[in-house]
């Protein structure tokens, strides 16, 4: 007679009382998020003592202008020429790589700043340090303190050094931040909030006055190839919200956020960078999805907005640039939305308002429409002379000009750039890139990894099985990757580490795998301004394809989330929405077990995944104080909970129920246990162990 085994299986499904048969509906968005206690970073460390200038006036982006602040504008303005105000309505371009001071490009910016008496200057890729220096250089050069802003968007990288070939060391960084979309993954607005901060105090640190930060623009449409991973997501409120409180803690810590791309570049296909994308929204559409995050980041109090190379037939009724229509940065921006900050133009470099466009020409319909920055024109001096010249003969208005240069002169007072122009080189190692900022980086990425597929039941690995970790990025990129690979490898050492670009051919590709191992592919594709392209290589996602078919493939993908329409038979997918250390690490350490999974996608790809999706997974293993291993699960434990865990997610993609949580148990023990879902149909929590049901 065999021995009775008593095994107790108690399944909950959400919504299981209803009569009505089950929907095939879309699965909800991610749920509200819980109450959660919001991180802080620690106290800013205690600055150098710096010369003073200026008027005595408190830097501040909130409080009223006083007495000596409106005396100094005032002034300010009685001693500038007409050339020298327009020359501060210009911002230009410049590295923050190390040069001499008789370098050609540190000549040309030089005579930027003391013959044609620029305002700005917009600090691109460098080392902390450099950049910080080159900015007190050519502040010590201007007549009226230089207004210094860079593209420190979360994710992006301007403030790093470079790659030292082949040895992969490289010259240092400012904390590199989870993405935009890697923020939206989480769904929580502390952890915007944070990353506002984080990026304001290391700007602020290094001499930066203005964030062009944060990318508003909704990015609903998948084919865009130059906002993507930029944008907070699909979801306009969510956007809007984000970016709230983005700005919020970007401008607490002093520094002005510029909400951008006005009025919305996330529904195009073409990269402004090389064309003019045409927008063909509607009022009505402009109303509910554009023009809510723009909405918000005014009333959360943005300094700057910066205009979009991108045409707007639904309010210019023509193809003009929106950046050089007025009926957009004037009627809509200013008068409709009554914005009162500072507006500045996208790159006048790109083409999206280069095509079809002198440099003079550019320059004075921009002023025209009511911009009050020129950004990165291709001639300076052509560009003052041309705006002078229409001054001159009557098409712009000498007010017009006046109007802009007050914006800027009392925006380089509230930010502290003429009360404390130079920054003390000394503290700058206390701020930038320290420990507790890349703590909050890792903790983000951490929330933000999502899983969209898992078929098989892959992630997390369950043993030290033969495994081939493949890494995919572009020529030239030594560093992506590196960080992914060597994580994974604590935990597989004997893995195989193979490296490729879009140049290994199909039969160098076929001849990696080995037959018994399983695969973890990694891809690092991320838009890159001006290249119009963000896909992996054609050859190269076939490949992926095919291997799906006859191994078991885990997908890994770093930048673009959009890439799994190249391979659809992969049937684990992972995405980070993003690069950098960060997200690199998190990545890993969830594949492995070593960390949850809790990322929802703020983005939907028909046929794919939908906004909202994200597969939970717990911890598999960990380590105690001392760094040693914790014992994961048993084997029956672990195939137990993998089976619910197929069984439960796939049953919630078919809208079988829209939520369940099971628990499986033998005796005294539970075996094994797993949730997926949400409690209801409508937006709401996961259910988990702590979930309170009613069994009547």
């Amino acid at each position: 007679m065999m021995p009775r085994r008593h095994v107790v299986l108690l399944a909950l499904t959400c919504a299981a009382c209803s009569l009505t048969p089950a929907r095939r509906v879309a699965p909800p968005p991610a749920p509200p998020a819980p109450p959660r206690t919001a991180a802080t970073l620690p106290s800013r460390p205690a600055r150098a003592t710096e010369a003073r200038t200026g008027p005595d006036f408190a830097p501040s982006l909130a409080a009223p202008l006083n007495d000596a602040a409106r005396q100094w504008i005032d002034q300010t303005m009685d001693r500038l020429t007409l050339r020298e105000r327009v020359g501060q309505m210009l911002t230009v371009w410049l590295l923050g790589d190390y040069t001499s001071t008789t370098d050609p490009s540190f000549v040309e910016a030089r005579r930027w700043v003391v013959e044609d008496g620029v305002g700005g200057v917009n600090m691109s890729l460098g080392s902390p340090f450099e950049v910080a220096s080159k900015v007190n250089d050519l502040q010590r050069l201007a007549k009226v303190p230089l207004l210094v802003s860079s593209d420190v968007e979360p994710g992006l990288g301007r403030l790093e050094g470079g790659t030292f070939g082949s040895s992969a060391m490289t010259a240092g960084a400012a904390t590199i931040l989870p993405s935009e979309m890697a923020i939206g993954a989480t769904g929580h607005g502390d952890n915007a909030e944070l990353a506002g901060r984080i990026t304001g105090r290391e700007a602020r640190a290094i001499g930066i006055h203005m964030a062009y930060a944060p990318v508003v623009d909704v990015n609903n449409n998948p084919a865009n190839p130059v906002i993507n991973t930029r944008s907070f997501g699909e979801d306009p409120e969510q956007v809007a919200r984000l970016a709230s409180a983005f700005i919020r803690g970007l401008q607490d810590e002093g520094v002005a956020a510029t909400a951008k791309h006005f009025p919305g570049h996330g529904d195009t296909d073409t990269d402004s960078h090389l064309a003019l994308p045409i927008v063909r929204s509607d009022r009505a559409r402009l109303a509910t999805t554009e023009l809510v995050p723009f909405r918000a980041a005014i009333a959360a109090g943005v300094a700057g907005v910066m205009t979009a190379h991108i045409a707007l037939p639904a309010v210019s009724h023509d193809t003009v640039p929106a950046t050089l229509e007025p009926a957009i940065v004037t009627a809509l921006l200013r008068d409709s939305l009554g914005f009162r900050g500072l507006t500045i133009t996208d790159a006048l470099s790109m083409e999206g308002v280069g095509k079809g466009y002198t440099v003079e020409r550019s320059a004075v319909l921009a002023v025209l429409a009511g911009a009050d920055v020129l950004l990165k024109p291709t001639d300076v001096r052509r560009a003052i002379d041309a705006v002078v010249a229409a001054v001159e003969r009557g098409e712009i208005p000498r007010e017009r000009i006046d109007a802009s240069v007050r914006r800027i002169l009392e925006l380089k007072l509230r930010t502290g750039a003429v009360q404390r122009p130079i920054v003390p080189l000394d503290s700058l190692r206390e701020v930038v890139g320290a420990a507790p900022h890349r703590a909050m980086a890792d903790k983000i990425a951490s929330e933000a990894v999502t899983l969209l597929r898992d078929e098989r039941a892959l992630v997390p690995l369950h043993d030290d099985a033969p495994t081939l970790v493949v890494t995919y990025a572009p020529e030239g990129d030594n560093e992506s990757g590196r960080l992914f690979a060597a994580t994974l490898r604590e935990r597989l050492p004997h893995a195989r580490l193979v490296r490729i670009t879009p140049r290994w051919t199909r039969a160098a590709l076929d001849s990696l795998v080995h037959p018994a191992e399983r695969v973890i592919v990694s891809t690092h594709v991320r838009t890159i301004e001006g290249e119009g392209r963000f896909a992996v290589a054609a050859h190269v996602a076939h490949w992926i394809d095919s291997l799906a078919t006859t191994h078991p493939v885990i997908v890994a993908a770093h930048g673009n989330p959009y890439v799994i329409r190249e391979f659809p038979q992969v049937g684990s997918y992972l995405v980070t929405y993003g690069r950098g250390p960060a997200l690199e690490r998190a990545a890993a350490m969830a594949i492995d077990g070593r960390a949850p999974i809790a990322g929802h996608a703020p983005i939907s790809l028909p046929g794919f995944f939908t906004r909202g999706d994200g597969l939970a997974r717990p911890f598999v293993g960990s380590t105690n104080d001392a760094g040693d291993d914790v014992p994961a699960a048993d084997p029956l434990s672990k195939r137990l909970t993998d089976s619910l865990r197929v069984l439960l997610d796939r049953a919630v993609a078919d809208s079988a129920f829209p939520g369940a949580y099971v628990v499986v148990g033998r005796k005294d023990r539970v075996l094994a246990q797993y949730g997926a879902g949400h409690l209801d149909w409508a937006p709401s929590p996961r259910p988990d162990e702590h979930t309170l049901w009613d069994l009547a």
